[in-house]
């Protein structure tokens, strides 16, 4: 077990434990970037769960390495969704930045699970 995935991993999962709280907490700031790629609330709650999940999945995964490693891959799936959503609504550019950001470190962190 190497030091970058116990850092890449929790870095993730924390990540994503925030933003899942904020969909599912209905933050305006959060809730204005799903209605902007046309998503209900009740998809906007499932998309909280399914981060807050992962994020659990990622952080037992540090001593549970097949969770960690579905959870990792679970995430490079979940910001590629994201990118494409964003792609289909037509979104400002700018809007990119937090998904493909979370892509590159999904892809790092699925990479750091698997070769262990």
């Amino acid at each position: 077990m190497t030091i970058a995935l116990i850092i890449m991993s929790t870095l993730l999962g924390l990540i994503n434990v925030a933003s899942g709280l904020g969909k599912l907490q209905r933050v305006d700031q959060v809730t204005e970037i799903m209605d902007s790629v046309v998503l209900s609330k009740q998809q906007t709650s499932q998309l909280g769960v399914l981060q807050v999940l992962g994020a659990l999945g990622l952080l037992i995964g540090i001593w549970v390495p097949f969770l960690g490693q579905a959870a990792a891959i679970a995430f490079v799936l979940y910001f590629a969704g994201a990118i494409i959503a964003h792609a289909r609504a037509k979104t400002p550019g700018a809007t990119y930045v937090p998904p493909a950001g979370l892509f590159v470190l999904s892809v790092v962190t699925a990479v750091l699970q698997l070769a262990r």
